[in-house]
């Protein structure tokens, strides 16, 4: 079940979706982190970050609201605290990244690569607001993903992920932006923005009224998105979204995944990797298939 991506090898397709385990050590004591394909740390800013005040999370039918506001230690710490763990694993780490301007995003990279991290890629969160542009989000105009993904493809040969939200018009138009300008390959979806409402106090369960909505409730619209960017680009898609089950793993692969991130269901059972890393054995064996590319964008849409 070894995928590869830019000569970069994964033991399995299923990767930790980044802010769902933490940096990996903080469930060393209930998984085996080196049984994942690969881990996606936890997003690293310029400067450190507190977060949105709670509450900041509340549960949904089939999924959660958060809206942590990507609190994190800063690259300088992580640079410190972080990678010297990271360079322990055995298992592929992929550092993501965001930011609120386009020097906070290159600032990032440009110190992480200046450590001697073992670390073979990044995935860069362009769903961040845009403070020098009055707010608008990287992530939802082709120019600015254009702009922020050439930038960052100057500053490292490591393998270069952009990912991609959903709240856009063309999630298609976004990814072919990213691969023109020197992607390796897009993750797709981050969250939905959505809200819950506490019906006796009327006030909205969030802080911030409006959070990112993950797990199983998304699914159906992550593997529409993923199979949309599968069809306009040649780099590889990465899904994400709602991921529970083998076989919504294979649901993604056939939609047009090369690699797939769990998120929300790590939250339940850290140690979901390795036990979906046995059950997609199991489905290949019983079905005849010898790798994963032989399923990728396998799924007969034009059949009756």
């Amino acid at each position: 079940m070894h995928v590869k991506i830019k000569d970069i090898e994964f033991i399995s397709p299923l990767l930790t979706a980044s802010g769902t385990y933490g940096y990996g050590h903080e469930v060393q004591d209930m998984a085996d982190v080196n049984q994942w394909g690969g881990i996606i740390t936890k997003s690293v800013t310029r400067h450190p970050r507190e977060g949105n005040p709670p509450p900041r999370i509340a549960e949904t039918s089939s999924g959660m609201l958060n809206s942590i506001g990507l609190a994190n230690l800063g690259v300088e710490k992580y640079c410190e605290e972080i990678i010297p763990y990271l360079n322990e694993l055995q298992t592929q780490v992929i550092i993501n990244i965001a930011g609120s301007a386009m020097e906070d995003y290159l600032e990032t990279m440009e110190m992480l690569e200046s450590t001697n991290g073992k670390h073979v890629g990044y995935e860069i969160n362009i769903s961040c607001p845009n403070v020098k542009e009055g707010g608008i989000e990287f992530g939802v105009n082709c120019d600015m993903t254009e702009k922020l993904t050439k930038e960052i493809r100057k500053r490292t040969d490591k393998l270069l992920i952009m990912k991609l939200a959903p709240n856009v018009t063309s999630i298609e138009d976004i990814a072919k932006a990213a691969e023109s300008s020197g992607a390796d390959a897009v993750s797709a979806i981050n969250t939905v923005v959505g809200m819950a409402i506490d019906i006796r106090t009327r006030k909205p369960k969030l802080n911030t009224t409006f959070g990112g909505l993950s797990g199983p409730a998304i699914k159906p619209i992550a593997l529409a998105n993923v199979y949309k960017i599968f069809k306009a680009v040649t780099i590889p898609v990465i899904g994400i979204g709602g991921i529970a089950t083998a076989e919504d793993v294979v649901e993604f692969i056939l939609a047009g995944a090369s690699l797939v991130q769990i998120g929300t269901m790590n939250y339940q059972n850290p140690n979901l990797g390795a036990q979906l890393k046995e059950k997609l054995s199991q489905y290949f064996s019983q079905n005849g298939t010898y790798s994963i590319e032989d399923l990728i964008g396998k799924v007969d849409c034009h059949s009756g």
